[in-house]
């Protein structure tokens, strides 16, 4: 546990759950001043999972940017405030829209609730025609920012390098898989990497920075080393162990098509890939350097902070993940005791293990499931589920997980997402593959009165139309032969004895009826 008291500095993080506010808060609390953070994200139960959600200087608090209301109620305390919130979505048009309407409601929360600086994390890349649609939005967020009274001060970063970032990923499934490489032209732009050690002292040396004056000022961040992704590409191999890459630049992938290729290949989707790619068209190169005199620091190379990203994911310490900023949808339908026409035709697959073995020996393979664990039969059906998942334009498999021993509130695994965790109890994950309708599964453990403890294994299906209720009609033979199979195999994996089963139960629904 941490340490608190009310005459700390209160500072307010927006995008908490993000891959880089997650980190920004565990840098906060490890410096030497101390600070009172609150912490605000439209999940309060995604914060509540983080690392630091126990600390005492932490406070939760759930708001949305598009929320004025809450937005307001979270700036109000506060003197300074972390802005590192924008939309990577290209499925949906409005994307710019939802931007410039968070930021001036930013603009007026800030200055209703006397907020004295806003420190805002964009995208390096000069304003011109060619500059991507989700630069030019980021650019357009600064420029609101700083038209309102609170001084504001703007970091524009290149790519990021650190362990799970989506920049990181898709370089590291590139190389990792393709010997011989057809790449688009971009691979020839320069750019000028920076480390995600070095963007966080950045973003924490900003809280430093004098505002009185009322001046905004903005930043260009970025390592020492001005590069081609081309050249990021063989460092990557050099520091990987891999074979010399042959990597052949054609001018015929557009943004597009490149956001379908990085959509199969890699785990991150097209509706994040396309953005990115567009982006990468753009050459990023510090012009503004004026902050390496200000907040000083040693710059990691790029070879370096390759190195340490994978090492990070070697020792399983990777802290936050790309995969981390997506929404936990609420399914109320899937509740425990709900009504059975509160969410209509609800199918349901429900069996049980009795394991002579505690809860928490139980509870140890359930929370390992999938990632390079798998699901404990049957792998290859997974998988094969993960590439037609793939060729629907879903997440597929290749997501994984963030850490292979522990799971909270919001972490993706596979092509799930976690809905709820409760040690040694209850494991909820929601399904974001392409489904006609809405799936979870749910893992629940009950320790008898003699010792022994009860697994039970539930998936839960919302059927969408017709469409929904011949899916699981002609899957559920399938079904049969998965679900017994990975609970056996869950079973097994605790290396208890089974005293009985797996066998199938009745639904929630028919016992209720019961």
């Amino acid at each position: 546990m941490g340490r608190g008291g009310d005459n700390m500095e209160r500072v307010l993080v927006l995008g908490a759950t993000g891959y880089v506010g997650t980190r920004l808060v565990s840098r906060l609390l490890a410096d030497d001043r101390e600070f009172k953070i609150r912490v605000c994200s439209r999940s309060r139960e995604k914060l509540s999972g983080r690392a630091w959600a126990r600390d005492s200087r932490v406070e939760i608090m759930e708001a949305d940017v598009l929320d004025r209301e809450s937005l307001a109620r979270a700036v109000e305390g506060c003197s300074q405030a972390f802005y590192l919130v924008h939309s990577m979505n290209s499925s949906s048009d409005d994307f710019a829209s939802s931007d410039r309407e968070a930021a001036r409601n930013m603009v007026d929360a800030a200055s209703r609730g006397g907020l004295k600086h806003i420190i805002y994390l964009g995208g390096l890349g000069e304003d011109s025609p060619d500059l991507s649609k989700h630069l030019r939005s980021r650019s357009e967020v600064g420029r609101i920012l700083r038209s309102g009274p609170v001084p504001v001060t703007t970091l524009r970063a290149a790519m990021i390098i650190g362990s799970g970032s989506a920049s990181f990923e898709i370089l590291r499934y590139l190389v990792d898989r393709f010997p011989i490489m057809i790449t688009p032209r971009w691979v020839s732009v320069p750019t000028q990497p920076v480390a995600i050690a070095n963007v966080l002292n950045y973003l924490r040396g900003c809280l430093e920075l004098d505002p009185t004056g009322g001046d905004n000022r903005t930043f260009d961040i970025g390592g020492p080393e001005v590069i081609t992704y081309k050249q990021l590409m063989e460092i990557y191999a050099e520091e990987a162990s891999l074979s010399r890459r042959c990597i052949i630049p054609v001018p015929v992938f557009t943004p597009r098509l490149s956001s379908y290729w990085i959509h199969l290949v890699t785990p991150v989707p097209a509706c994040l890939g396309r953005p990115l790619a567009e982006g990468l068209r753009n050459p990023t190169i510090c012009t503004n350097n004026d902050i390496k005199e200000l907040i000083p620091q040693d710059l990691y190379s790029c070879r370096k902070a390759i190195r340490l990203a994978l090492d990070r994911m070697q020792h399983h310490q990777v802290e936050s993940h790309w995969t981390d900023a997506g929404k936990i949808w609420p399914v109320a339908w899937s509740n425990e005791g709900d009504a059975r026409w509160a969410g209509g035709t609800v199918y349901e697959d429900r069996r049980e293990v009795l394991l002579d073995a505690t809860a928490e020996e139980v509870w140890r393979p359930v929370i390992r499931l999938g990632g390079e664990t798998g699901y404990y039969y049957a792998d290859w059906l997974w998988r094969l589920r993960g590439v037609l998942d793939k060729l629907a334009g879903g997440v597929g498999l290749r997501r994984g997980r963030r850490s292979p021993e522990s799971v909270s509130s919001g972490d993706v695994l596979d092509f799930w997402r976690v809905r709820h965790v409760e040690p040694c109890r209850h494991l909820s994950l929601v399904a974001e593959m392409r489904l006609p309708g809405e799936a979870v599964l749910e893992f629940r453990v009950e320790e008898q009165p003699d010792g022994r403890t009860r697994l039970t294994q539930v998936a839960k299906f919302l059927p969408s139309g017709l469409l929904g209720i011949a899916y699981w009609k002609l899957i559920s033979p399938l079904h049969d032969l998965v679900f017994h199979g990975m609970l056996k195999g869950l079973a097994e994996a605790t290396t208890r004895r089974i005293i009985k089963g797996p066998t199938k139960s009745l639904p929630e629904s028919a016992l209720a009826g019961a």
